[in-house]
């Protein structure tokens, strides 16, 4: 197959790049810029020195979605949602890694990333792309809004819970931290180095752009689910998410039974380990993967539910999710390309 990237010199599009060019099934490669057509993206990026050299190719969206089998839009948020309708139609599926179609009330768009929305019609087609729980509509789309980060853990930390409506569902807290590399590779003063090495904080209080799409997903699938208090934190570590779940029983559960519940929902999905009880797990254990590390307990004196969640913010939370929902759309192992065990140390 053919892929193309946009937003190739992204961290997002780096690491789609690199899992791309070793996929199996994708036998030409596509790097896309407005800003920067015609550079070389191998003199730019040395890591990817190799036999080829992809030359950054300008916008021209008719010509893509003709030429292309799937394009990955990894440009940041407002590009994909004036882009993505224009690339539709043609023979190609299109993959927004950004946040542009995630939410589908596009007021609630505006409100949150303070951006103008896509259309709506666009937003209608647009599935969500969390394959361990909507699989089989992600094999029948031909658009697909991928999870963002902090989402991607959250909701694969919660999904078994909410889905039985074990939980009260005003009592769900998400305490998430993440690594610099979330917020992108242009320099900010919040990931300046001398800013946050040896530094931990929490930034955008009750204004985080991925409160509605948590909420949106959970109200898919229990209708009693109310507002959720999210709160997110800077970590001076490159890459990883960990969300620190925690709600309240609406009945007594055992550790035990609520190990077997998650079991029991993902002993078929490949990419999430359920740890034994009592075993949680750390963001150096899925570094480099795509894989979603998770730990649960309760606590018998407040019958409160403690769920841990890891990802790498770039891989299951953005470019191998991105490919694992490639697979699902053109009827391949979800497993193709994406194999490699996490990196360690």
């Amino acid at each position: 197959m053919k892929a193309g990237i946009v937003g190739a010199t992204g961290y997002g599009g780096m690491e789609l790049f690199r899992i791309l060019s070793n996929h199996p099934e994708i036998n030409q490669i596509t790097l896309y810029s407005s800003s920067r057509a015609g550079e070389i993206y191998e003199d730019m990026f040395p890591q990817f020195a190799g036999n080829s050299r992809h030359e950054l190719q300008d916008l021209d969206p008719e010509e893509m979605k003709a030429e292309q089998d799937v394009i990955f839009l990894a440009a940041p948020s407002g590009v994909s949602s004036g882009l993505s309708p224009e690339l539709l139609g043609g023979k190609a599926k299109v993959i927004d890694v950004s946040g542009d179609l995630r939410l589908q009330d596009p007021e609630a768009y505006q409100q949150w990333y303070k951006k103008p929305p896509a259309p709506v019609e666009t937003l209608q087609q647009a599935v969500y792309g969390l394959p361990e729980w909507n699989a089989e509509a992600i094999q029948n789309a031909g658009l697909i809004a991928n999870p963002g980060c902090y989402p991607t853990a959250s909701l694969l930390g919660l999904g078994p819970v909410i889905h039985e409506g074990l939980a009260d569902p005003s009592s769900i807290i998400i305490d998430a931290k993440s690594g610099v590399s979330g917020a992108g590779k242009n320099a900010n003063p919040l990931t300046h180095f001398a800013h946050a090495q040896e530094n931990f904080q929490i930034y955008k209080v009750n204004q985080h752009q991925h409160i509605p799409e948590i909420e949106q997903q959970l109200s898919v699938w229990n209708g009693e689910m109310r507002p959720v208090t999210f709160s997110t934190h800077l970590v001076p570590m490159t890459k990883g998410i960990m969300a620190t779940i925690y709600m309240t029983l609406k009945e007594e559960k055992t550790a035990e039974e609520l190990h077997s519940l998650f079991l029991k929902y993902y002993e078929s999905k490949p990419f999430v380990r359920v740890r034994r009880p009592g075993d949680f797990p750390a963001t150096k254990d899925v570094y480099g993967s795509n894989y979603c590390d998770i730990g649960v307990t309760v606590d018998p004196r407040t019958n409160r539910v403690t769920i841990v969640s890891v990802i790498d913010n770039l891989m299951k939370g953005a470019a191998s999710q991105a490919v694992q929902n490639m697979n699902l759309l053109f009827q391949l192992d979800e497993r193709t390309g994406l194999a490699p065990l996490p990196v360690y140390p």
